[in-house]
């Protein structure tokens, strides 16, 4: 176990390493100019203040000796300045993560709340109409576009039935009904993906494990089918569904970006695109090389889950 973790961590820390550079050089190839969007752009730009502008925010250094500087700084803890708000980035960084933590556990919790029952009951009833509804549910949670499930879901629950607030975000610990009420929508719109892929990788694995011969010796000793199903097969199915699941968390962080703007959630998914409408390069490239230390985390206890669920798997 221990040299797994080794190599695991160096794996991690080599990732890492390039996601930086890709991050690094990457904002680069932006249109537009941050210093020229800073000063704003209409009525043209005063030459003097436009130079001076780069030679303070350092756009005129190499890109080798600004890169060094800003990897320097991320190692010791320090993101840099924000070049919109011209404040600390890691403060920044800490207060939008909790919305977007919070939105992510919900989006999770309804994904595999949802998921693994309706692909169970659609491998259970193969062929018949409760297959069929779970693969429509499914192809249409992959195929919708989350951003626009959510615009729906407010015109249904906002502004038809009224049953929920139509956006904003409260913290969890000044008011935890509200809170909750206001990010079950768009929890919802951000689950919706991943919530078909689950339904298609439960029914695919139940499927699988339910001809496997243990199973079968179970049924023939006159267990029930739930309880075959339930207690002998589901646990073995689940396996992939982990590995799965612990894939989507990029595509999560991914949708959003979308899902908190148009919820207006002051989350880490909204910073990165108002961040990238204001060329705000510093904070773009902390919030990229954030999500890929989430992401490599996620991965890594997803393996450490794998293990728990399946006591053949042993790590060297």
């Amino acid at each position: 176990m221990a040299n797994y973790l080794r190599r695991r961590a160096l794996t991690a820390l080599v990732v890492l390493f390039l996601v930086s550079i890709i991050s690094f050089i990457i904002v680069f190839v932006l249109p537009g100019d941050t210093a020229a969007a800073l000063l704003g752009e209409e009525g043209g730009l005063d030459p003097k203040r436009y130079a001076a502008l780069r030679e303070e925010l350092g756009l005129n250094q190499p890109l080798i000796v600004r890169y060094l500087q800003w990897i320097g700084g991320v190692l010791t803890g320090d993101f840099g300045i924000s070049l919109r708000t011209n404040e600390p980035i890691g403060p920044a960084l800490l207060q939008r993560a909790g919305p977007t933590f919070q939105l992510a556990v919900m989006a999770l919790i309804i994904s595999v709340a949802i998921g693994i029952p309706v692909g169970v009951m659609a491998a259970t009833h193969r062929g018949r109409p409760a297959d069929t509804a779970g693969t429509v549910l499914a192809l249409g949670g992959i195929a919708i576009p989350g951003f626009w499930f959510g615009i729906m879901l407010i015109l249904l629950f906002s502004v038809h039935l009224k049953w929920l607030p139509p956006s904003g975000y409260v913290p969890l610990w000044e008011d935890p009904v509200r809170s909750i009420l206001l990010m079950l929508m768009p929890a919802t719109a951000l689950a919706s993906a991943m919530t078909g892929v689950i339904i298609r990788q439960v029914r695919a694995s139940v499927l699988e494990v339910l001809g496997e011969d243990y199973v079968v010796m179970a049924v023939s000793k006159g267990l029930t089918r739930r309880r075959v199903v339930y207690r002998h097969a589901l646990r073995n199915a689940l396996l992939p569904v982990v590995t799965v699941t612990g894939l989507q968390m990029g595509h999560l962080l991914a949708g959003a970006a979308t899902v908190e703007v148009v919820f207006s959630i002051p989350g880490l998914g909204r910073l990165a695109v108002d961040s990238i409408f204001y060329r705000d390069f510093t904070m773009i490239q902390a919030v990229m090389l954030l999500f890929a230390t989430i992401v490599l985390v996620v991965s890594f206890l997803t393996d450490l889950l794998y293990a728990r669920l399946d006591p053949r798997i042993r790590y060297v």
